[in-house]
């Protein structure tokens, strides 16, 4: 059929009702599914589970899950009542698992989100501005990279008081900013060119209006793949801080789990599962966000999608 003076053509968004639409990616959806299933942990876990238990001394010690039989005097019987067993601390491993997983979660959702949020207002002034503007924000990115992270955040974290779990993600978020900032920059810089963005300078437009009203809504996919990657960057340095014994320490997280674990020496003393466990949890947020990156890649790019120009 062909197109005549009275066809009217379908909008962009009608096409996120169809079944072809790119946002119904199976590799984000999969993504999305799991770690969405760790932050409802926090919600939906004290409904059917005493997260109490997660308080030190709060259950018998050294119980193995259910279904581990063992001959060894420092292990008790395993019980239904503490189904992933307990650690050498009294806390029951369920708990700490339906408290500890959603917080690590929420380190680095809140690190991030404050990095892409300082990415996005930098990058986006750098790219459309450019000039000596431009330089500085670039050289200031390119400078904070260069920056050993861990070796910083380590003395920061020995000299804070108390570490909770926002004090923990705003000392994640003083590296989370360059790398959103050098993304959005380049992208601006190549999508300021546009058309449609000349047009809207020819309207009269303001800088804000087209920076955010016309350029922002095309990057979404693009910053979307940057949020989740730097949620992954943060989780990882908030547990590498947490195993060095850096981390809050009065509320159970996946690092501080494992910590714990360490100075305790479990894995010499065979209790696999105080260790095991929080790793395992770990592992799935990984491949969860890893999973949602590589499908907002191939949502923003439709030659990884296979699609046809």
């Amino acid at each position: 059929m062909t197109a005549g003076a009275g066809t009217v053509r379908p909008r962009t968004w009608l096409r996120l009702n169809r079944w072809d639409s790119p946002w119904l990616n199976a590799k984000f959806l999969i993504g999305l599914a799991m770690v969405l299933g760790v932050a409802l942990m926090g919600i939906i876990g004290p409904l059917f589970w005493d997260t109490t238990l997660a308080r030190v001394g709060s259950s018998p010690l050294n119980l193995p899950p259910v279904w581990v039989k063992t001959d060894n005097p420092a292990f008790g019987q395993p019980t239904w009542a503490h189904p992933l067993g307990t650690e050498s601390n009294g806390r029951d491993m369920l708990a700490v698992l339906l408290v500890g997983a959603p917080r690590s979660l929420r380190i680095g959702v809140i690190a991030a989100g404050i990095g892409m949020l300082v990415g996005i207002i930098l990058g986006f002034t750098a790219g459309f501005l450019g000039g000596w503007i431009d330089n500085v924000i670039r050289t200031l990115a390119d400078a904070m990279i260069t920056i050993p992270s861990l070796a910083v955040l380590i003395v920061i974290s020995a000299y804070v008081r108390q570490v909770s779990v926002e004090n923990m993600a705003l000392i994640l978020a003083l590296f989370a900013w360059p790398g959103p900032t050098r993304l959005i920059r380049s992208q601006v810089l190549s999508m300021r060119e546009r058309g449609y963005v000349k047009m809207a300078r020819l309207s009269g437009a303001s800088t804000l209006s087209i920076m955010f009203g016309e350029i922002m809504p095309n990057l979404l996919p693009y910053l979307a793949a940057s949020f989740t990657g730097n949620v992954s960057a943060a989780i990882l340095a908030a547990t590498g801080l947490e195993a060095l014994g850096l981390g809050p320490t009065r509320i159970p997280t996946l690092g501080m789990t494992i910590f714990y674990a360490m100075r305790a020496a479990a894995i010499l003393r065979g209790m696999w599962w105080w260790w095991g466990f929080p790793i395992a949890m770990l592992i799935i947020i990984f491949t969860g966000l890893f999973l949602m990156t590589v499908g907002l890649d191939e949502i923003a790019n439709p030659r990884l999608r296979g699609a046809q120009r």
